[in-house]
């Protein structure tokens, strides 16, 4: 989930909490949230999530606005069941007036049926957006109570997740209720929320086998983890790898991929997502993916390359892309199991405007109906950062 105003984790306070049993007052790691924005998810990766960090349940990204459907919540679906865990959905609002409400919790209800999500699962409102920004606290009320009322007929229970600075300010949060962000500097020691469903206090987790940042959430209560049921049990070892391979199939693949003037021979986990990544360091584009491969590009920050597909090789994750001259390039999205070079932004297409003399954060923004902080924020930068004539900015 996107919101504005997080505080991030500083790099070592960050693993010395994440890491269950380094210190037992840390935040306990009770529920991750995915989404597109964290790509395909095997059941390896819950069954770890699981096993080695106590994560309970799952909530996955169905749906956003009237027509938007997370591509990847089948897939996240039926492999957290595999794993094991509770599985629960959630959904982007954009709606600003009742009637928005109304239609977006049957586009959700609608779309997380199809995706299987279970009976007595909890289908959250996200509601972090402009849209909603935009109004009263009275009418983001009216509009979460209409949401979630309409969300109850399709079997859901529901929720509202927000953050810490717009509960009981943007709209109302009742004790006993609602999933609520906000992210101290040091989770240790903290109990944030305590009275609420569930509080979400990281959005830079790590975990062993999995690429990136993740949202973790402290359960108060057993909210998010009633009235279900697993398709697996976890102890079913044969099981969860047949519902694995079943789920998994046609989606990744791992092969050789042998390079004559290499010396070694490294095996490659590949699958395609088209996405954007924008990265926050100098990084060299090789002909291939790796190090050893001849330079052929660079990319700088404040830049964007579109990509196809995804490699995941034993030291980095790289993306393909098809360059100007028709050939592939490969460009590091990070370490393997490490730091990121950058933002992923899959399956969403953009629209970029190019600055001009004269431009200005405030122009730029006020000309394609934005907020100055909205429009840095999602190019990766804040208001204090200088722009220059040719930058491409992202502004769709």
């Amino acid at each position: 989930m996107n919101l504005k105003n997080k505080l991030i984790l500083s790099g070592a306070v960050t693993m010395a909490a994440l890491f269950l049993g380094l210190n037992a007052n840390a935040a306990r790691m009770d529920m991750v949230d995915v989404s597109n924005n964290n790509g395909y998810m095997s059941t390896a990766e819950y069954v770890s999530m699981r096993n080695e960090f106590g994560v309970k349940a799952v909530t996955v990204k169905i749906s956003e606005g009237g027509t938007y459907k997370d591509p990847y919540a089948a897939s996240n679906i039926a492999n957290v069941q595999a794993a094991g865990l509770y599985i629960n959905g959630y959904h982007f609002a954009r709606y600003a007036t009742k009637a928005q409400a109304i239609a977006e919790a049957d586009f959700a209800g609608r779309t997380a049926k199809a995706a299987g999500l279970p009976i007595g699962a909890v289908l959250a409102t996200d509601v972090e957006s402009q849209e909603a920004n935009n109004q009263s606290k009275a009418t983001n009320d009216r509009n979460n109570a209409a949401f979630m009322q309409e969300i109850q007929k399709f079997g859901y229970r529901a929720d509202i997740y927000t953050s810490g600075s717009w509960a009981n300010n943007k709209m109302t949060i009742k004790s006993k209720t609602s999933w609520v962000a906000a992210y101290p500097y040091n989770p240790v020691g903290k109990n944030w929320y305590s009275s609420n469903h569930a509080w979400q206090w990281s959005s830079t987790a790590k975990f062993r086998i999995s690429y990136g940042g993740f949202d973790v959430s402290q359960l108060n209560d057993n909210y998010y983890t009633a009235d279900q049921k697993s398709k697996v049990k976890p102890t079913n070892k044969a099981a969860v790898k047949q519902q694995n391979k079943t789920a998994n199939k046609g989606k990744v693949t791992n092969k050789t991929n042998r390079v004559p003037h290499l010396k070694n021979t490294a095996v490659v986990q590949t699958y395609n997502q088209n996405g954007t990544f924008y990265p926050n360091t100098i990084l060299n584009v090789r002909n291939g993916a790796g190090t050893a491969y001849r330079k052929v590009a660079t990319y700088y920050p404040g830049e964007g390359v579109q990509y196809n597909q995804v490699l995941i090789k034993s030291d980095y994750v790289w993306a393909r892309y098809r360059r100007a001259n028709g050939q592939n390039g490969y460009i590091a999205l990070g370490v393997n199991g490490g730091a990121n070079y950058g933002k992923r932004v899959v399956g969403v297409s953009h629209t970029y405007y190019t600055v001009k003399s004269g431009d200005s954060w405030w122009s730029i923004a006020q000309h394609n109906g934005l907020s100055m902080y909205t429009l840095a924020s999602q190019n990766g930068k804040t208001i204090y950062t200088t722009i220059y004539p040719g930058q491409r900015l992202v502004v769709r």
